[in-house]
C-alpha cells in the first residue's frame, strides 16, 4: 500500500453567501489541492440543495449522494490514489453527514483523497471528523478590490492591454464575479491594442448581481453617485421591496449603535461579537448622524414603502432614487453632526 500522506482529508471552506466568483475560486482550490495530493484522477460529486423537511426518511441517502459511499470505501480499482471532490458539502443532510463522517474516519488514505468544498460550515457530524483529520483551506469572500487585483494578473496572462480605467469599468460591469471577468477577458484577448473604458461600456451591457451592503456602504459614505449606481445594479436583479426591507434592518442597526453606551452592548443587542468587522464598522459610523436624522430616515422609508405598494411600477425607480439621495445626506455626515 502506498504511504498515507497527511493530505487524505481536505476541506475548502468558503463564505456562506458565496457568489459565482467565490464558487469558481473554491472549485479551483479544491482541484488544486487534490492535484497537489498526487491523485491519479478526480471524481466529482455535487450535493443537491436541501428541499423539504420530509426528504430525510429513515436515514436514507439521497440518490445524488449515494455515490459517495463506494468512492470513499474502495478507491481506485487500478491502484494509485483516487480523488473525490464533494461540492456543496454544506447541503449534506444529517444522515448523509453521519455516513460521510464514518467513512472519512476509516478512510484508506493510500487509496483515496477526499476534498469537501463547502459554502459555509459543514454539518456538525462531519465537521468534527474533518477538523480532527483534515487540512483546511479558507476562501474569503471576494470584494471588488480583490477582483481588481485578480484582473491585473489575468489580463497579463492573456496579454490583454488593460489600463486602470478599463479595469475599473470591467469591475463596475461584473462586480467581483471573476468567472465572468475571465470570460470577458477571453473576448477582449481577440482585440488589438489597448482596451479603453469606453470599449468596455459599449461591449458589455450587463450589471453585476452585487450584495446590498455595497449600496449601504455608499450611503454611509454619503457618496450619492456610487449609491445611485449601486441602486441601478441592484434593481437589475432584485425587487424594490427587498431593498426597503434591507434598509429597514440597516436603519435599525444604525439606531442601536447610536443608542448603545459602548460597542460591547451594541454587539450584544445585534446578536454578534464586538470583534466582528460589520459591528465595528456600524459603531464607527454612529458619529456621522443624529437621532433626528435617523427619525427623518424612518419617515422617508415609511413613505417610500407606501409609494411602492400603492403607485404604478413606473414610479418605483424614481422613488428609490430620491430616497437614496436623502439617505446619503443623512447617513453620510452632511445632514448634521452629533454634538
Amino acid at each position: 500500500m502506498p504511504p498515507v500522506t497527511e493530505a487524505a482529508v481536505l476541506l475548502v471552506a468558503g463564505p456562506g453567501d458565496a457568489g459565482p466568483g467565490d464558487r469558481d475560486e473554491m472549485l479551483r482550490r479544491g482541484y488544486a489541492a487534490l492535484e497537489e495530493a498526487g491523485v491519479d484522477g478526480v471524481d466529482r460529486l455535487d450535493v443537491p440543495g436541501r428541499g423539504t423537511a420530509g426528504e430525510e426518511v429513515e436515514g436514507a441517502l439521497r440518490p445524488d449522494v449515494q455515490g459517495m459511499v463506494p468512492a470513499l470505501q474502495s478507491g481506485s480499482l487500478f491502484g494509485g490514489r483516487r480523488g473525490l471532490l464533494v461540492v456543496d458539502a454544506q447541503n449534506l443532510l444529517k444522515a448523509e453527514a453521519e455516513a460521510a463522517a464514518d467513512l472519512v474516519d476509516g478512510l484508506d488514505g493510500g487509496a483515496t483523497v477526499v476534498c469537501f468544498v463547502s459554502a459555509g460550515p459543514l454539518p456538525a457530524p462531519l465537521a468534527k471528523v474533518v477538523e480532527r483529520l483534515g487540512e483546511k483551506v479558507t476562501v474569503k469572500k471576494l470584494r471588488e478590490r480583490d477582483a481588481l487585483e485578480w484582473l491585473a494578473g489575468a489580463a497579463r496572462a492573456r496579454r490583454v492591454s488593460l489600463g486602470a480605467e478599463a479595469a475599473a469599468a470591467l469591475v463596475q460591469r461584473f462586480g467581483s464575479d471573476i468567472a465572468s471577468l475571465g470570460q470577458a477577458l477571453d473576448q477582449l484577448a481577440l482585440a488589438e491594442g489597448p482596451i479603453t473604458a469606453a470599449e468596455i461600456a459599449a461591449r458589455f451591457r450587463n450589471r453585476p448581481d452585487e450584495p446590498m451592503w455595497h449600496y449601504a456602504d455608499a450611503l454611509g459614505e454619503g457618496d450619492t453617485a456610487t449609491a445611485l449606481r449601486r441602486l441601478a445594479d441592484f434593481l437589475t436583479h432584485g425587487h424594490p421591496l427587498q431593498l426597503l426591507s434591507f434598509l429597514e434592518g440597516d436603519l435599525r442597526r444604525r439606531a442601536l449603535a447610536l443608542a448603545a453606551p459602548d460597542i460591547g452592548t451594541f454587539a450584544e443587542w445585534v446578536g454578534s461579537s464586538a470583534s466582528q468587522f460589520p459591528v465595528q464598522k456600524a459603531w464607527k459610523s454612529r458619529a456621522k448622524t443624529t437621532p433626528e436624522l435617523l427619525h427623518r430616515a424612518l419617515d422617508a422609508l415609511a413613505r417610500a414603502d407606501l409609494q411602492l405598494k400603492s403607485m404604478p411600477e413606473a414610479t418605483h425607480r424614481v422613488t428609490l432614487e430620491r430616497l437614496t439621495v436623502a439617505l446619503c445626506l443623512w447617513y453620510g455626515g452632511r445632514g448634521g453632526r452629533r454634538r
